[in-house]
């Protein structure tokens, strides 16, 4: 029965590294316009992660222009990513920050963590 789901399990993407909450990102997708395939960038602050196997996945959150919240959900296997960059990571203490929706401005800001 192992084998079964091991061929039904998609590839592990290599451009995808380890994410946890409350990392700053920049997530390139190719995205297919009519015959063109261009890189989009997304960058923006993990917000979740869902770790499910073949369907995990994570969110990443970021404000656009007049200071309104965009949120757009990866598949970790996903061919269509490209790369994912980690910028920063910030000191949590939750798996989910949801609370970032409500908040503007410096209250929404995370401390960087510090590794030595």
């Amino acid at each position: 029965m192992s084998d079964l789901l091991k061929a039904v399990e998609a590839p592990i993407n290599p451009n995808v590294p380890t994410l946890q909450a409350g990392d700053n990102v920049s997530v390139f997708i190719r995205i297919k316009e009519g015959n063109t395939i261009r890189t989009q960038e997304f960058k923006g602050v993990v917000i979740r992660q869902n770790r499910g196997g073949n369907d995990a996945n994570f969110t990443v959150r970021r404000v656009a222009s007049n200071g309104i919240g965009v949120e757009r959900t990866f598949l970790v296997h996903s061919p269509m990513i490209e790369k994912v960059v980690v910028h920063r990571q910030s000191h949590v203490r939750r798996s989910r920050l949801y609370f970032l929706r409500d908040r503007t401005g410096k209250s929404a800001r995370l401390k960087t963590k510090f590794t030595s």
